[in-house]
């Protein structure tokens, strides 16, 4: 059993006092740290001197990809493992021994598709018939069907994906087509089917890091990528996890999704604003997993096969994207993959 004493808890947020004060009280009997733009801020100077600000522009402001910065500050710490949770995802039980148990076990079963998609949602029981895929599942047909093969190749993994009870992690599309007009839609999951899938080699899936374990040793491959940026948000977990995913096949690592369950309370939103946001990352995200997957990796680190992909994926965009701002888009990522590993490099 873990006891507080082996946890520390680091908050990024946006500095509000008041929400602070409140945590403080749910945090009160665990070590925790809060990051907010001056904290972060404060630590980049203290790193890199009067070159900081080419290392804070990483960071995003007031979108989900600011968890990158807790990435680098467990990963500084030489933390065993480190949990992704958001702050809509409800936990209890057993769940911190659950994440570790996936990731040590020998346990747990191998997906593999022939269309090159496991669809996590899958692996949930839900209230309704209806095949149901998570945000970031590509829309061409092949990676929509359900041509899987399982065997019993399992193993210790490097990350694992834990899922959810209510609210599954559904696109903007999605949610509106079934009735959720106020970001909440009807379709709810009511549990988990197999406790350990291991996604098999070539195989990619839709990581959602809102319930996510993994070991520091992948960080330098784990860039939420910058978003809130030319219009596009919400698919920095989605890419980051296809390139990492792409990583830790050609490393040898495994991948893994199943327990523990969160409960996620989505809170009611603004949905159409959701849908705006996404929609000019709906056409890359069609396209950047085949960049990705046609990338031929020949490193045998995690933070040598990130640079790898970034250079593929740079020399990559003219050919396979003919809009100008998705060019530009993408090689202001690969940029910012770039300097991730230099600062990956400078704290470990």
């Amino acid at each position: 059993m873990l006891g507080h004493e082996d946890i520390k808890v680091i908050v990024v947020d946006e500095g509000d006092e008041d929400i602070r004060r409140r945590n403080d009280e749910i945090l009160a009997d665990v070590a925790h740290e809060y990051y907010g733009p001056r904290e972060r801020e404060e630590w980049f100077r203290k790193r890199f001197g009067s070159s900081f600000e080419k290392y804070f522009r990483l960071i995003p402001e007031r979108c989900h990809a600011e968890t990158s910065f807790g990435f680098l500050r467990a990963y500084e710490d030489e933390a065993d493992v480190i949990i992704e949770l958001d702050d809509d995802v409800y936990i209890q039980g057993n769940f911190l021994e659950a994440h570790v148990t996936n990731l040590f076990s020998e346990g747990g079963v191998t997906v593999h598709s022939a269309g090159k998609w496991y669809n996590t949602i899958d692996n949930l029981f839900l209230n309704t018939e209806d095949r149901i895929f998570p945000r970031g599942h590509p829309y061409m047909p092949p990676c929509r069907e359900e041509d899987y093969i399982w065997s019993d190749n399992w193993g210790e993994c490097v990350l694992n994906m834990g899922l959810w009870s209510g609210q599954p992690d559904l696109d903007a599309l999605t949610i509106i087509y079934h009735g959720g007009l106020d970001g909440k839609s009807r379709i709810l999951s009511e549990g988990l089917k197999r406790e350990k899938i291991i996604v098999g080699e070539g195989t990619y899936f839709a990581l959602c890091s809102m319930n996510t374990a993994f070991l520091p040793k992948i960080v330098p491959a784990f860039y939420q990528l910058y978003m809130n940026f030319m219009d596009v948000d919400r698919f920095d977990d989605i890419w980051s996890g296809v390139f990492l995913k792409k990583i830790a096949d050609r490393i040898g690592d495994k991948i893994c999704l199943g327990k523990p369950i969160g409960f996620h309370d989505k809170r009611p939103r603004n949905i159409f604003r959701d849908l705006r946001r996404e929609a000019n990352g709906l056409e890359m995200n069609e396209i950047i997993w085949r960049i990705c997957d046609e990338a031929d990796l020949t490193s045998k680190t995690y933070s040598d096969c990130y640079l790898e992909l970034a250079n593929h994926i740079e020399k990559s965009v003219d050919r396979w994207f003919k809009e100008a701002m998705q060019i530009k888009f993408w090689r202001a990522q690969t940029e910012k993959m770039r300097i991730w590993v230099e600062v990956t490099d400078e704290i470990a």
